[in-house]
């Protein structure tokens, strides 16, 4: 197992509850996610939702992002703007809107803005120098290998190449949050490689980057995360299914030995077919 240490709250969400009229769509949503801090090397979060379609894990992303006001409950990142306390890391604030990236399934981009203008774009309140920003697109662009196409507009691009855009925006307009709604979703064999390559580039830049994906690919999620949430219809006493999401079940990779590795293990497949069961039960 690797060695690693936990400090403050970096992502929770405590009561949640989400009703369209009189239909609850998720409930008693709580979580907390802890920063995790492996010596010698910058290490970020990357956290899966997985479930069946239709059990809220759209709508859950949305009160994560700050773009639905949930029912009841709340959701909590660190509050950067105030001082760390040794040991505990950031006070906590209640997530608003544009504290956290968000990229959905069509990757969404400007027609009219070449990439370098959209990342520029992306980078308009960021209190920097000019040079600094190219500075830091241009880095991004050779990181993400998008530098020889800079220049092109959406309609240019492939799709890998339009969805590494969108969340290269995100990554530069948000910092350190950054959503992603079935990032897997009909890609090919390469463009999958490159979205799981930008998902390492984010977790490696800052302590507290953090990814939140939803996929239906389970070996996907076993491999690239460090914690994985099933969203689910819970088991009531008489054996049938509420039809209303809530987290059914929680797996800590860290704990058990699986996160940050370089290649799948037979224990790796078994978690994978426990998750399915688990999904296919809720």
């Amino acid at each position: 197992m690797g060695t690693y240490y936990t400090e403050g709250p970096i992502l929770s969400a405590e009561n949640l509850g989400v009703k369209y009229g009189d239909k609850e769509i998720i409930k008693n949503i709580n979580f907390q996610e802890l920063d995790v801090l492996r010596p010698g090397r910058v290490q970020g979060q990357i956290i899966a939702f997985v479930g069946r379609s239709g059990r809220g894990k759209s709508t859950l992303f949305r009160c994560m992002a700050g773009l639905q006001q949930p029912n009841e409950g709340r959701v909590l990142i660190p509050d950067l703007k105030q001082e760390p306390v040794a040991g505990k890391g950031y006070p906590l604030k209640e997530v608003q809107e544009g504290d956290v990236g968000f990229v959905d399934q069509k990757y969404t981009l400007f027609r009219h803005k070449t990439i370098e203008q959209a990342l520029h774009f992306a980078m308009r309140k960021e209190p920097l120098s000019d040079e600094e920003k190219e500075a830091k697109i241009n880095q991004y662009l050779i990181d993400w290998g998008l530098e020889e196409v800079r220049n092109q507009y959406p309609n240019e691009l492939s799709g890998g190449q339009r969805q590494r855009t969108a969340i290269l925006e995100q990554v530069l307009h948000s910092a350190l949050y950054i959503i992603m709604d079935e990032p897997f979703s009909g890609l090919d064999v390469g463009n999958v490689q490159s979205v799981q390559n930008a998902f390492q580039l984010i977790s490696q830049t800052h302590e507290l980057n953090t990814i939140i994906f939803s996929t239906h690919d389970i070996d996907m999620a076993v491999n690239l995360a460090d914690s994985i949430y099933v969203i689910g219809y819970p088991t009531l006493e008489d054996g049938n299914l509420e039809p209303i999401g809530t987290i059914v079940k929680h797996y800590d990779l860290k704990a058990e030995g699986l996160a940050w590795k370089d290649q799948m293990s037979q224990d790796h497949y078994d978690l994978v077919e426990g998750i399915k069961a688990v999904m296919m039960g809720s």
